[in-house]
Formats: structure tokens, C-alpha cells, sequence
């Protein structure tokens, strides 16, 4: 005879939300500006919600808070691109996370395309809106890959317990734990 499962006892709902924000907090991602333009211009967003879907057809998936204007300027206008940061882009990650009236004021963009592809990100991927899936108070828009490209040997922009980091190289740990060693054994 099969023991009975064990099924995990539900949190408290008032506690859920605050306990999930923490707990997923802890799942470090990549951060990107999801870019579109608009009747009204070009618009953007910073998002850390964009994972591969699949190879064959190239698909990519970004999830966009429906209520705010970029997730609603991507489905108009059919088309967006995924700009992938590196080290040191913070202030672009917060610019284009924060309300302001010209998130673009500024920031470089490639030229050869009516979608904003900023140009200092270490990656981009331009997209057709494939498909959207409501996701919550999320929408979950599929990207089909028109054209991607990329910056070789640049690290990405990391985000973790909401907070922003990089990669460790190993070398350089190694070596800065060695100096780090040496000088405090003199």
C-alpha cells in the first residue's frame, strides 16, 4: 500500500505575497530594456522576466506588467526589441525603469531600424509579437527573432536579491583573493 503524500500547508494568504517577492528575489537574472515604437514615439522598459522559447522557429518570451504603456505599445505596433545590459549599465536599467517623459533622452541608438535598439547593450534581439498569453497581472509576449546580434566578451548585468551585480571571473578572483591574502599576511 502507498503512504499517503504529503502536500505542503498553504502559507497565509496576507503573508504570501511578501514571502514570494523575497523567496523568488533569490533567482538571479539578466536585465534588459524592452524597447518599442508608437504612434506617440519610442517607449521602453526595463525587464529581468525574458527567457529563450525555442530554436526552431527562433522565439524569445518577455513578461510585461499589462497595465504599462510600453506592454501596450508592443502589441500595437506589432514589433520590440530585447536589449540585453552589461556590467556597468545600471543607470540605464534604472532610466528606463523609472516614469520619466523621455526615457531616451541621451541613449544611443542604432540607426538602421524603426525599433529603438540601444546601442551600447551587449546583446539585442529584434522581434515580431508572436503571440501574447495573459500571465496575472502580467502579459506574456513571444517574441518571433527577426535579427539578434551581439558584443563578444562583455559581461551581463545581473540582478539578485534586488539588487544589481556581475559575474565573478574566476581568474580574477582567484588572483584578487591571492593579493587579498598576501597583503594581509604582511
Amino acid at each position: 500500500m502507498d503512504s499517503p503524500k504529503l502536500l505542503p500547508v498553504p502559507a497565509d494568504p496576507a503573508d504570501l505575497g511578501p514571502r514570494f517577492r523575497q523567496a523568488i528575489s533569490r533567482f538571479s537574472t539578466g536585465v534588459a530594456v524592452i524597447t518599442t515604437r508608437s504612434a506617440d514615439g519610442p517607449a521602453g522598459m526595463t525587464a529581468s522576466a525574458v527567457a529563450s522559447l525555442s530554436m526552431d522557429p527562433l522565439q524569445l518570451l518577455v513578461c510585461i506588467g499589462t497595465k504599462l504603456p510600453t506592454c501596450k505599445a508592443i502589441v500595437e505596433s506589432g514589433y520590440f526589441a530585447v536589449n540585453v545590459l552589461g556590467e556597468g549599465q545600471e543607470h540605464l536599467a534604472i532610466r528606463f525603469a523609472t516614469r520619466r517623459p523621455d526615457k531616451f533622452a541621451g541613449v544611443r541608438l542604432h540607426t538602421d531600424s524603426d525599433i529603438p535598439v540601444l546601442t551600447d547593450a551587449i546583446a539585442h534581439f529584434v522581434c515580431t509579437v508572436g503571440g501574447t498569453l495573459p500571465g496575472g497581472d502580467h502579459t506574456i509576449v513571444v517574441g518571433d527573432v527577426l535579427t539578434c546580434d551581439h558584443i563578444p566578451d562583455r559581461n551581463p548585468l545581473v540582478y539578485f536579491a534586488s539588487a544589481f551585480g556581475s559575474l565573478c571571473d574566476p581568474a580574477t578572483h582567484v588572483s584578487d583573493a591571492f593579493d587579498w591574502q598576501l597583503a594581509s599576511a604582511m
